[in-house]
């Protein structure tokens, strides 16, 4: 804080020597402006006419450097000063080294008894971080995915881009300010891979062409294979079941009408009955109703073929038919 005050004592000294001796010059040509990154140095020049005493740097109204003939005070350290010496001018040069956002600002170029001031604007930009959150993504072939790159940190912000070292099916890519930061930036990429390969996220800053980019992996796999699993309900087995039985019963329908077909389909003697054939079919039918079935005992019968007639039983006995499946009727009568 000393050397500062030191500084600006000694300037006053000098402007007032100058001021006794009456000397008036010229500026040539100001300073121009200025964009520099974080970190880096910005430069200005001036240019002054011959036989000038004193100029004077300032930034932000604030005098940064004093510049004679005989000597140069400085009153930062991160400032220094370059001279050149023309024909007919001369040339000075304020160097601010490791500039910083907050250096941002006029800057002028005056000189002792001059009327004009070169004035000039220093923007000091900001290359902040970039980040994917995965460092290596592994897709499904021909799916649709979204790859998001945010920058953070930057002034201002930046363009961003993407190189795509991967083949594709289709891409496109848009940037958004990020919700409720309006200091982050996110651009998001919408592609469909087909294979292997890298992408990219590039940030710049157009007025000073600088750039960072990021680069990750992108490993494309084959979709599983789709395999159908068919169960069968207890539902459908029971139908299942159920069914089975309907054609069994079926089958065993046909089996048994197959030897009537067979006589249908013949050419036999309709009029024989076999007697014992008839006596079977008899034991197995059961009474109809209104009929009467009669004790073994009495199993004596005449058998009589149409055209005959049966002759009439007693009014005591009741009357007993039977119905014998078969092409022509046989009537069977029971005489006790």
């Amino acid at each position: 804080m000393e050397g500062r005050w030191r500084g600006v004592l000694a300037v006053l000294v000098i402007l007032a020597r100058l001021t006794a001796s009456g000397s008036s010059y010229q500026i040539i040509e100001g300073p121009q402006n200025v964009t520099a990154l974080k970190g880096s140095e910005a430069r200005f020049n001036c240019t002054v006419t011959h036989g000038w005493k004193l100029i004077m740097w300032t930034l932000k109204n604030v005098v940064m450097l004093s510049i004679t003939s005989q000597e140069t005070i400085i009153t930062n350290d991160r400032f220094t000063s370059a001279s050149y010496n023309g024909s007919d001018s001369f040339i000075s040069e304020m160097i601010i080294h490791d500039v910083q956002p907050s250096d941002s600002g006029l800057v002028q170029c005056s000189l002792q008894n001059s009327d004009v001031v070169g004035t000039a604007f220093l923007s000091v930009e900001v290359m902040g971080t970039l980040n994917i959150p995965n460092s290596s993504l592994v897709v499904m072939e021909g799916e649709p995915c979204n790859v998001t790159c945010s920058a953070l940190g930057w002034t201002p912000l930046p363009d961003i881009s993407w190189e795509l070292e991967v083949p594709v099916s289709q891409s496109s890519y848009y940037s958004v300010l990020e919700p409720g930061d309006f200091t982050r930036t996110l651009s998001v990429l919408a592609l469909t891979p087909l294979g292997n390969g890298t992408l990219t996220c590039v940030a710049e800053l157009k007025n000073l062409q600088a750039s960072k980019s990021l680069t990750v992996n992108l490993t494309v796999v084959q979709p599983p294979p789709v395999f159908c699993c068919c169960g069968i309900s207890r539902r459908e087995k029971e139908e299942s079941s159920y069914q089975n039985e309907i054609r069994k019963t079926a089958s065993m329908k046909t089996i048994k009408a197959e030897p009537e077909t067979r006589l249908k389909s013949g050419k036999e003697n309709y009029g024989y009955s076999s007697e014992e054939a008839r006596r079977a079919q008899i034991a197995s039918l059961p009474p109809k109703s209104g009929e009467v079935s009669l004790p073994k005992q009495h199993n004596y019968s005449s058998i009589y073929q149409e055209p005959k007639t049966c002759q009439p039983s007693p009014a005591s006995h009741p009357r007993v038919s039977f119905d014998v499946a078969s092409p022509r009727k046989v009537r069977n009568a029971t005489l006790v």
